[in-house]
């Protein structure tokens, strides 16, 4: 029961995070490939806010869970 209290104020803390500074990643693309000549791109990406609802999301869910057990 303790665990899973942890485990969702652990998942609405990461949920916040990602919502309000969401990380970036970079991304490598091949744009010409001729013989042995390959021209490639890097692109620098951030991490799209919904996953952040999806965390936070998840979080709550089992908050409420823990909650609704624990009474």
């Amino acid at each position: 029961m303790r665990t899973t209290l942890i485990a969702s104020l652990v998942l609405i803390a990461a949920g916040v995070f990602l919502i309000l500074r969401p990380p970036h990643y970079s991304s490598e693309q091949s744009v010409v490939s001729l013989g042995s000549f390959q021209a490639r791109v890097q692109q620098e990406r951030t991490l799209p806010g919904w996953v952040g609802g999806v965390v936070l999301g998840a979080g709550v869910v089992l908050l409420g869970t823990a909650l609704f057990k624990r009474s």
